[in-house]
């Protein structure tokens, strides 16, 4: 992976000859930026699929090849805007970038004209929501900003706005081509195995995730996990989060206050956890980082109480989607590994039963981790699709259904105030929905239905 320290030019004006590689959105978010601040250079795109996405929207004098690699382009070229789907290690892109050329993604070339503070966010999970949630509250706040990177809106286009704060998420995909961001705040909320086929191992994956820090003015790292953290620098100031209060020196946390448990924010006391609308233990940490992150980027947050008890969560992302009858029907079908639904039972609060809708494409998957975490809780395990029958040695209580619709029409007669129906599968959904949001939108309509 290269240094994070290169010794090249920020200044677009220093570049004739530069290569996009990948189109897309984030890719036509790249050449409408130079065609704004490099006119003076020759732009040319290289997608190696064989329609390139949005190619409809590239003006007429920019080059576009398809179906693979242009070589002389790429050997031609004193800057390469690579795609974050596009490893560094690819052969063609190692080539350039032994050749000595810069090879940059997005968030590089955004870091290079930003002027107002930025809240960087990456994480293993939980970092959109995170981003999403940071971003409304900070608008509750009265600020006017920016929320994109990895997550909706490119980074670049976000700069046509002329926000006074931008919120990033940032895969770690985008980190291993960014050398010059320097976040206000940098968070890197947790660690588990991703990506695996992109990384030699995890270490690998977990220093491109550090790279968020490398100019950052301040760090709030996950003090439950000490992988999250940075080498220590005097530059920068080290702040520590814990969902529930574990360290005598965590700056935000969780604690039970006259029986009631509240965020704590520099160890002074904030808004009670109950009443969030978004479920699980998972999201008190994400609304306790998001807090966290406004108050270090000198934002008052005591305006965000309303924000706060409203936001229902992104879509597929334990979302509440209906709430009739004393039930609450819960869309996590982003759950497409098993961290993510050990994320969504974690601190799981249901007065009645649940029932949990897992199964799927498991991709070869152990699903044993998600035992322990279905011990605690009341649940009736709902298992279909192609890999339902690994779930089913997991509870005493587990039920085979070929397809989602025929679990929702079979546990529908059964249900009674207090329970919950929650989708977190623990698999992708190819085996039976082109995505997870088709899979979503699909939970969405049979709760509507049998609500």
């Amino acid at each position: 992976m290269p240094s994070n320290s290169p010794g090249f030019s920020t200044e677009l004006q220093d570049y004739d000859h530069i290569v996009v590689v990948g189109l897309g959105i984030t890719g036509l978010s790249v050449v409408e930026h130079l065609c704004t601040y490099a006119k003076h250079a020759d732009v040319k795109v290289i997608d190696t699929r064989e329609i390139a996405p949005g190619s409809e929207h590239l003006d007429d004098d920019i080059e576009l090849f398809c179906g693979g690699w242009n070589t002389t382009w790429l050997q031609q070229a004193d800057l390469v805007i690579c795609s974050p789907g596009i490893a560094v290690a690819t052969p063609e892109i190692a080539t350039v970038i032994e050749l000595g050329t810069p090879v940059i993604g997005d968030i590089e070339l955004f870091a290079w004209q930003v002027t107002k503070p930025v809240i960087a966010i990456t994480g293993s999970n939980g970092k959109s929501t995170v981003t999403d949630l940071t971003g409304e509250l900070a608008k509750a706040a009265g600020i006017n900003v920016g929320v994109g990177g990895n997550i909706g809106t490119p980074a670049l286009s976000l700069l046509q706005q002329n926000c006074d704060l931008y919120v990033l998420e940032l895969s770690s995909f985008q980190l291993e081509t960014t050398y010059h961001l320097a976040p206000k705040v940098a968070t890197f909320l947790n660690l588990s195995e991703d990506h695996m086929d992109r990384y030699e191992g995890m270490e690998d994956y977990r220093q491109a995730k550090l790279r968020i820090f490398e100019h950052a003015e301040q760090a709030l790292v996950n003090g439950d996990e000490p992988e999250t953290a940075p080498v220590p620098s005097h530059s920068l100031k080290l702040h520590r989060f814990s969902p529930i209060h574990t360290l005598g020196d965590t700056d935000y946390d969780i604690k039970v206050v006259d029986g009631e448990a509240r965020f704590r924010l520099q160890r002074k006391t904030s808004f009670l956890t109950r009443q969030l609308s978004i479920v699980g233990r998972h999201n008190q940490s994400n609304a306790l980082v998001a807090l966290a992150l406004l108050d270090l980027a000198g934002i008052d947050t005591t305006q965000c109480e309303g924000a706060l008890q409203s936001y229902t969560g992104l879509s597929h992302r334990c979302q509440v989607v209906e709430h009739q009858k004393g039930v609450r029907w819960v869309n996590d079908s982003k759950a497409t590994n098993v961290a993510s639904t050990q994320a969504a039972l974690s601190g799981l609060e249901v007065e009645g039963r649940l029932y949990l809708l897992v199964g799927g494409d498991g991709k070869g998957a152990d699903f044993t981790p998600l035992k322990e975490h279905l011990a605690q809780l009341a649940v009736t395990l709902c298992c279909f699709g192609r890999d339902g029958d690994a779930f089913m040695e997991l509870s005493n209580d587990c039920v085979r259904f070929q397809t989602m619709e025929q679990a929702i029409e079979t546990i529908s007669t059964k249900l009674t105030s207090g329970d919950m129906v929650m989708l977190s599968p623990a698999c992708a959904s190819f085996d039976q929905y082109p995505n997870f949001m088709r899979r979503g939108d699909a939970f969405i309509a049979l709760a509507k239905q049998y609500a």
